[in-house]
């Protein structure tokens, strides 16, 4: 019998340095997209896939993202007085949104150590890892998917996006078994992995389908963790561990359904930015303007003419 996933980890230790000075005095996924700092938009994705706890995996500096988190009285009681209601209901929703812990990290040793952090919270059931810096938006949860797959095939799960071939050096790349992608109706689509390679060069990489913040794995992962020497970078690399397991027992790409937006990049979290805010009533109509106006020439901004399409 299948096992429903209940908990997910979310490392977050990173210094942010691509982001220096903004993250100097506050951690990068605080950083907002559209008015909502990023983790938020990571766990509430987990929470609308059904996670019920969450592990937060953090490191010095960081304790942001535990109040923002948190119960907030004398917030709550202003926004009361002066009669905030949307304001005092949207900070209530943050502080209610799951069961949140928090570990340090206490070295950046690569992230198949922060996740082995996790050991004692996972305990010996299946659970989800998602990073910050990759933002997914489609019409259901990039997560939410592969636990449904999951299910119906129980097996450690990346989520995969093909990237360009000369940027493979940057990412995990899996090896897919030759043959065509499962697109079966019954399920999500799905192809069996091969191997897996952490940053590979451009001639050596079997692919160019990049391994993106998503994951669905097994506790098994834990022991091969344990006994994983560093690889790129000197550090314990999750993708490495990953393909030792996949050995004994292939696992499984899930091509993501939907836009993904690296937020770890500044173009990436630029580009986050614009089209989050283009999706909110709220600020759509002023944007267009905007962007309009920075083009005169142009019709229509192509950003904007993208998400007129979508929203008919």
């Amino acid at each position: 019998m299948t096992r429903s996933i209940r908990k997910a980890i979310i490392p977050a230790a990173g210094l942010g340095t691509r982001f220096l000075p903004a993250t100097k005095a506050q951690p990068k996924e605080m950083l907002p997209i559209a008015g909502k700092p990023a983790i938020q938009y990571i766990v509430e994705e987990a929470v609308a896939s059904g996670i019920e706890s969450i592990l937060i995996i953090t490191g010095r500096g960081k304790r942001a993202m535990e109040d923002h988190f948190d119960k907030s009285f004398e917030l709550e009681v202003m926004l009361e007085e002066r009669g905030k209601t949307e304001q005092l209901e949207a900070v209530r929703r943050i502080s209610n949104l799951a069961d949140i812990h928090y570990i340090r990290q206490k070295e950046a040793l690569g992230l198949g150590h922060a996740v082995l952090q996790a050991k004692a919270f996972v305990g010996d059931e299946p659970f989800a890892v998602l990073l910050g810096d990759d933002l997914v938006h489609g019409s259901k949860p990039c997560l939410g998917s592969m636990l449904e797959l999951y299910a119906m095939k129980p097996a450690s799960i990346a989520a995969v996006q093909q990237v360009p071939w000369e940027e493979v050096s940057k990412y995990g790349i899996a090896a897919p078994v030759r043959g065509a992608l499962n697109t079966a109706s019954s399920m999500p689509p799905y192809v069996t992995l091969e191997d897996l390679v952490e940053k590979p060069s451009p001639q050596e990489a079997p692919s160019n389908l990049a391994i993106i913040g998503r994951y669905v794995l097994e506790p098994d992962i834990f022991a091969a963790l344990e006994k994983l020497e560093p690889g790129a970078g000197g550090e314990i690399q999750l993708t490495d561990a990953l393909s030792v397991l996949n050995r004994e027992k292939p696992m499984l790409a899930f091509p993501i359904q939907g836009e993904r937006y690296d937020v770890g990049d500044k173009l990436g979290y630029l580009r986050a930015n614009i089209e989050y805010a283009l999706r909110d009533p709220s600020l759509k109509e002023g944007l267009e303007a905007y962007l309009r106006s920075l083009l005169p020439a142009t019709p229509v901004f192509p950003a904007v003419k993208r998400f007129r399409r979508q929203s008919t």
